[in-house]
């Protein structure tokens, strides 16, 4: 009985696979930490492709010039805002957690008004329960230095790779390109839903945490709160939180308000929050949210799960994103191998499937 030998092109194909995958695998275990920072270059570079395009293609400008250029914006406008919020933020909590005795003489007022209330006179608010509280909270005092450390290094590697990713766009874009297999219309769709999902989690997330930062932090400062910057900026932090969200800073602080014989000022402060700091929230995601992608609200809030999980503080836009390409591959994969009509050619007929990512734009 003769058997078939297996052809040494096959045999060779699938070892060089093999080995492809191994190397790849040490490489991402090695420089996992660096992660984020990688992730930060891509995000960046797709918010300022056009730009770049624009300043060498079309203003002739010295491609080194330009992505120098829009490195200073990014310093500008994004780190160091970053760095004056970490500034501003690592401080107020630390003082906070280390400075039990204050803690405890403001929480004297909520424990009385709630030991003298029928209904939540059961809540354990003892000395003890809060000692153990504010212990287990100090905790997380060195996770959050190092995941400053962590971001600012990160933030180095995305600027370093953002440069290099900018210098030698087209020949990056037209290698990724060719690199993909599948067919021209899965790649074209691709690079459209990358590119909205990109743009929607970078750019949507920090806006509308920022406008409900905002709108409660006048809030905040209407109703008397002591420190209302800082529980603004807990509050924009706060909308990655799922299902509740901002409620778990505005409801504590009425409840402080309350505690402290200010009836009025926390009633009104818990309808603001309710009414107000609320539908920010819907309005931003049927206004501008909307027009930047229509990202489902349950994959931003296992992907900010997810992100946070793998990448600490850098994960709240990057989880979203990982998230949401699960989506769009097995989009691209029902297209690619199923067996129904592939869709997505149809709906990129505007887009050449022959030409990389930057022709197209410059063509359509």
């Amino acid at each position: 009985m003769k058997y078939k030998q297996i052809n040494n092109n096959s045999i060779n194909q699938i070892m060089l696979i093999i080995i492809i995958l191994l190397i790849c695998i040490l490489i991402f275990t090695s420089l996992f930490y660096y992660l984020p920072g990688f992730l930060g270059a891509v995000t960046l570079y797709i918010l300022f492709r056009k730009i770049n395009f624009k300043l060498t293609e079309e203003k002739k400008w010295n491609k080194s010039l330009a992505s120098l250029l829009l490195i200073l914006l990014t310093i500008v406008f994004l780190v160091g805002p970053l760095y004056l919020l970490i500034n501003y933020m690592v401080p107020q909590v630390t003082d906070a957690i280390s400075n039990k005795d204050e803690i405890m003489e403001k929480f004297d007022s909520i424990k009385t008004y709630f030991k003298d209330s029928p209904y939540l006179s059961n809540i354990d608010l003892s000395d003890t329960a809060l000692m153990g509280a504010l212990q287990r909270a100090a905790k997380f005092i060195p996770n959050i230095l190092n995941s400053v450390a962590e971001v600012g290094v990160n933030v180095l590697v995305a600027l370093f790779v953002l440069y290099f990713m900018l210098v030698s766009s087209k020949q990056l874009e037209k290698t990724i390109y060719n690199a993909i297999p599948f067919s021209p219309g899965s790649k074209a769709e691709l690079w459209k839903e990358f590119d909205m999902m990109v743009k929607s989690n970078a750019i949507g997330i920090p806006i509308l945490a920022m406008c409900q930062g905002i709108v409660a932090g006048l809030g905040y400062w209407f109703f008397g709160l002591e420190s209302p910057i800082f529980l603004a900026i807990l509050t924009a932090v706060s909308t990655i939180i799922p299902i509740l969200g901002t409620m778990v800073v505005y409801l504590p602080a009425a409840v402080f308000l309350l505690a402290n014989g200010q009836s009025g000022n926390a009633i009104g402060l818990a309808l603001y929050g309710i009414i107000i700091i609320g539908s920010i929230d819907n309005v931003l995601r049927f206004t501008i949210l909307k027009r930047l992608g229509d990202v489902h609200p349950l994959i931003t809030v296992f992907g900010v799960l997810l992100g946070l999980n793998l990448f600490g503080m850098l994960g709240l836009i990057f989880g979203p994103l990982i998230l949401s390409c699960v989506g769009v591959l097995l989009r691209v994969y029902s297209n690619e191998f199923g067996r129904g009509t592939p869709e997505i050619i149809q709906s990129t007929s505007l887009i050449d499937p022959n030409s990389p990512p930057e022709i197209n734009d410059r063509t359509q």
